[in-house]
């Protein structure tokens, strides 16, 4: 059967679509393009690169799942989207495990997936997939240009497919969003046409528009303002941040104004932007003084904000309160109650929902009660902080040279070493459970970055590549497994010195994944646990990374970390390679667990807080 006749354009007319679309995107707010290699995406490639001389920022990767994840750090870093342009066929297919935690961590992230056009599907032509639906189940929106190439769409309709993927990649929630974009052959113009598109004057720039930051705000149902006393004793959970990074300060303003009215601890997940913010009182240890049934009795309310803190201790506490529970996320209307016991679920935000109380609500002095309620909270933290760090730092654990680190002890020294402000991103698995346990509490403040949402290891160097770019500078702390899933991160080095920016990696090596160390499932003959589940590689990293020109040095003990975090902060990409035991460090987490949360306890062994 012939096939259907090719839509009449030329190469030229395939740029200026191509240019059309990327200039639309960017006059909406778009500034940065992550570029993956193609033929079919030679239009998108050419048209990016005319626009970064208006402005556009431009990455090139020849890795797809590396340009994603690179992608999704920009977009966490600060709110705007960035795009991500591929070619067709199994390119896309890469760009799945990103799209899984941008959907899950509502992240902002345009998928620009250039195909052939309709009559080429389906009839056995050369790089032609279902790719329409490869990423569907995780965007917001899915997209498509004309079936006949995207040169046959009037302006005004490619106009509006600009701005409908904009708008839902930053709608209610934020996330992923797909354009499919056919583009029927000739594919690649000239010489001289690119050269007279580069030759436009500089009044043909586009300026972006801003991008919107404030969550839409829904109206709270009537029984909203009478859930929660604030002269009775409650606590404030709240778990990873998910939105926009320009509304973490007015969200912790109003954690603020509410803290000061009601007396309520605050146990911020480590991911949640809080930990160390000035004026917060906030209780950090938590999830180890709820170890062992020897935690704190059931709260009498909660306030619970955004998505399920990590700590499953505190998961359970949390479950096991019987009181109400209000749960508020900013601008994220999917049910985000794993324990099913929230009373009501609101998504106009904390500001919004505070503002709508009366008055009396609002202000007034903090109940005796709730006071005392407080103190006993930071008192009981305060004494574990002391304790955690004669355990992990003191003699009986020395940073001697001759005695391995532990991960804990890491997590400690790491969240006092690093300088006020520095971003850092913690990998899946160990290293942001550490922090959550074992992060001093009296560490400057710094944005922290983790990725919970599908909590997978992919794209982790790639990610903190982004973040870096994004603020300047980071510093990642990851296992030696999540780091070989990404092993092509590493060739961000020199566009990180391109722009002046720099990644620190800190590199826990402990031979295998040892997560699995902390789970009750390492069993003698004949299961082999180090086949069936540690999978330990005989790697040098140090010489991986020099294979891609990333400098390293070993860490032998923690009195070397400030002096090499030093070294690092002068290289664009720099390894710290520290080895560590994952059987004596789970011990050393099952040890503190069991003895931590006992020291809050009177003399005669009752909880003195029932």
């Amino acid at each position: 059967m012939p096939a259907p006749p090719a839509h009449p354009c030329s190469a030229a007319d395939n740029l200026q679509a191509a240019i059309a679309l990327l200039a639309g995107l960017q006059g909406l707010g778009l500034r940065r393009l992550v570029l993956c290699p193609g033929s079919r995406s030679a239009p998108l490639a050419v048209a990016a690169g005319v626009l970064e001389r208006r402005g556009l920022k431009l990455y090139t990767a020849i890795d797809e799942r590396s340009a994603a994840f690179l992608a999704l750090g920009l977009g966490r870093a600060d709110g705007a989207p960035a795009a991500v342009v591929t070619t067709s066929g199994s390119a896309v297919a890469n760009l799945l495990p990103a799209v899984v935690e941008a959907d899950h961590g509502a992240v902002p992230l345009l998928l620009l997936t250039a195909d052939r056009p309709a009559r080429l599907k389906g009839c056995g032509a050369n790089q032609t997939v279902n790719q329409e639906a490869f990423l569907a189940p995780c965007c917001r929106w899915f997209g498509a240009a004309d079936p006949r190439g995207l040169a046959a769409m009037p302006p005004a309709a490619m106009a509006a497919l600009a701005q409908r993927a904009w708008a839902a990649a930053l709608g209610t929630p934020v996330g992923p969003v797909h354009l499919n974009l056919p583009f029927e052959e000739p594919l690649h113009a000239s010489a001289a046409e690119i050269e007279a598109l580069l030759a436009q004057p500089a009044a043909a720039e586009v300026q972006p528009a801003a991008t919107p930051v404030t969550p839409p705000v829904a109206a709270a149902p009537a029984e909203a303002g009478s859930l929660l006393d604030p002269d009775r004793p409650g606590v404030v959970v709240v778990g990873p941040w998910r939105a926009p990074a320009a509304q973490l300060e007015p969200f912790a303003e109003a954690l603020l104004r509410w803290q000061r009215r009601s007396g309520w601890p605050v146990l911020a997940d480590g991911l949640s932007g809080l930990r160390g913010w000035p004026g917060l009182q906030v209780v950090h240890g938590y999830d180890l003084l709820l170890a062992d049934g020897h935690g704190f009795p059931a709260a009498l309310q909660l306030l619970r904000l955004g998505s399920m803190p990590a700590s499953r201790r505190l998961q359970q506490w949390m479950a096991a309160s019987t009181g109400p529970q209000l749960l508020i996320s900013e601008g994220d209307p999917r049910n985000l109650d794993a324990t099913g016991t929230a009373s009501l679920q609101l998504s106009g935000g904390l500001a919004s929902w505070l503002a709508a109380l009366p008055d009396p609500v609002r202000s007034g002095p903090v109940a005796a009660s709730n006071q005392a309620w407080l103190e006993q909270w930071l008192q009981a933290d305060q004494q574990l902080q002391q304790q955690l760090d004669r355990n992990l730092l003191g003699e009986e654990r020395s940073a001697a040279a001759s005695s391995p680190c532990s991960e804990p002890a890491l997590a400690r020294a790491l969240s006092r070493c690093l300088p006020a402000g520095e971003p850092l991103m913690l990998a899946s698995s160990s290293p942001v459970r550490d922090w959550e346990s074992f992060a001093a509490a009296d560490a400057p403040y710094r944005p922290v970055f983790g990725f919970r949402g599908a909590s997978g290891i992919d794209g982790t160097l790639s990610i903190a590549a982004g973040l870096a770019l994004s603020h300047g500078r980071a510093t990642l702390l990851c296992g030696d497994l999540a780091l070989l899933h990404d092993a092509n991160g590493w060739l961000w080095r020199e566009q990180l010195a391109a722009s002046g920016a720099r990644l620190t990696v800190v590199l826990v090596d402990n031979a295998g994944g040892g997560i699995f160390e902390q789970l009750p499932i390492r069993t003698g003959p004949p299961l082999d646990f180090e086949r069936l589940f540690a999978m330990p590689q005989r790697l040098d990293h140090s010489a991986l990374a020099a294979g891609y020109g990333v400098a390293a040095r070993s860490i032998e003990a923690l009195d070397q970390l400030a002096d090499v975090l030093t070294w690092a902060a002068q290289q664009p990409m720099a390894l710290l390679h520290l080895r560590t035991d994952r059987r004596s460090d789970a011990a050393l987490r099952h040890q503190c667990r069991r003895t931590m949360a006992t020291i809050h306890q009177g003399s005669d062994g009752g909880n003195t807080l029932s």
